[in-house]
């Protein structure tokens, strides 16, 4: 799951154009009444659906057949150095992934548990 934090935070909009993916997004916002809650919707290049993920909110997907294809908008250029995130499966969160996670980047694995 990942964010980038201030100054350069990011709004998204996510869409799927090919295949199917399990898409996942936790409000980081403290003052919120959603804030530690998680949404996910299955994304797919025949609904046609996006989803928008506002600034302050993680993110992560996970695809569901082979030869996925996600697209991204942001509002904000990439900055490595604020970005952050958290493991996947943080038990601080419970996603319930759909599938077994048989493939993640090193730097997904590497990510630490979530702290507040």
């Amino acid at each position: 799951m990942h964010f980038q934090s201030a100054p350069a935070g990011e709004a998204k909009l996510v869409r799927c154009l090919q295949g199917r993916i399990y898409d996942a997004i936790i409000d980081l916002r403290p003052e919120s009444a959603t804030y530690r809650k998680h949404f996910a919707v299955e994304l797919s290049a025949e609904s046609y659906r996006a989803l928008f993920i506002p600034e302050l909110f993680a993110h992560g997907f996970q695809s569901l057949v082979d030869e996925s294809l996600v697209e991204y908008q942001m509002s904000e250029c990439y900055a490595p150095e604020y970005g952050s995130g958290f493991r996947y499966d943080d038990p601080a969160f419970a996603l319930g992934w759909p599938l077994a996670v048989t493939a993640i980047s090193e730097q997904d694995l590497a990510w630490p548990a979530f702290a507040e």
